[in-house]
């Protein structure tokens, strides 16, 4: 009896080790590609393709030379700016959305949520030429606003969908007895919803900003100058040189400095994060 709750403590310490050297070779295999980014910033011309896994001597000067580019912090500033208002409209637009498509039965109900979630599996180049129509008719090309409109697109079918369903989560016991107290539906909304929703509302806000900061196409299509682009273009033309003069230091630190503030920004709500990928999945 001994010897077999051994050999089963043995199988299972076997189990262990190799989940943890699975799981330690897959951290590295995705961090991996931003450390080296973050090491081939910290060097110089001479040393760039060196292969060491740490710079002999450490420079700043790609730094340096990205925060004087006038360009890249148009462009910084226009993301920030494009990403923060994206997230804050899909939030506010989705929250009133998703309140009666979860709570109300009425006639469409599944099939706008259908169309919310098709609408995601949608290419952004499907839409392309739409989209450049309309905003050539409402006057806003090569302005922030109509880079706005052109990634909530992408975020407001997926948050609405995502917010349906984390409402939908939460016992009508609440909504009742909030009934049952005289508040009306914008008090159940601001009141007895948004406190529940906040991992809900962190979650689908950071990923909104994420798929804001990171959008290519609609960013290249609809601005034409500095003042307008978005990091994403501005690092693409970094590298509009011919072969042998691409300047990898520089794409590579500014690579650093566009990544900074999503990492940042999912280390502080990591908690929250996994809260609203998991709550929602859980009915009552």
């Amino acid at each position: 009896m001994i010897k077999l709750e051994n050999r089963w403590k043995y199988k299972r310490w076997i189990k262990s080790a190799v989940f943890f050297a699975m799981c330690l070779i897959i951290a590295a295999c995705c961090l991996f590609p931003f450390y080296w980014a973050v090491v081939s910033s910290l060097r110089d011309s001479a040393s760039l393709f060196s292969t060491e896994f740490f710079p002999s001597k450490i420079t700043f000067e790609n730094y340096k030379y990205v925060f004087n580019d006038s360009g890249f912090g148009y462009s910084f500033w226009n993301s920030t700016v494009v990403a923060t208002l994206t997230s804050l409209l899909t939030l506010f637009i989705c929250l009133l959305a998703a309140y009666p498509l979860a709570r109300h039965r009425f006639p469409g109900r599944k099939r706008v949520l259908m169309i919310a979630l098709s609408v995601t599996t949608l290419p952004h180049v499907a839409v392309l030429s739409g989209m450049y129509e309309l905003i050539r008719v409402l006057n806003i090309y090569n302005e922030k606003s109509a880079l706005i409109m052109a990634d909530m697109i992408i975020t407001v079918p997926f948050t609405l969908w995502i917010m349906t369903n984390f409402i939908n989560s939460i016992p009508k016991e609440i909504e009742e007895a909030a009934i049952m107290d005289g508040a009306n539906k914008y008090t159940i909304l601001t009141k007895v919803f948004l406190p529940i929703l906040g991992p809900a509302i962190v979650t689908t806000g950071l990923l909104a900003f994420i798929a804001a900061w990171n959008e290519f196409l609609f960013a290249l299509t609809f601005t034409i100058n500095d003042q307008a682009r978005t990091v994403p273009v501005s690092l693409a033309l970094f590298s509009g040189a011919s072969q042998h003069e691409l300047p990898w230091g520089l794409i590579m630190a500014a690579s650093v400095l566009v990544t900074l503030p999503l990492v940042m920004l999912v280390v502080i709500f990591q908690r929250r994060i996994i809260s609203g990928l998991t709550a929602g999945s859980i009915k009552g």
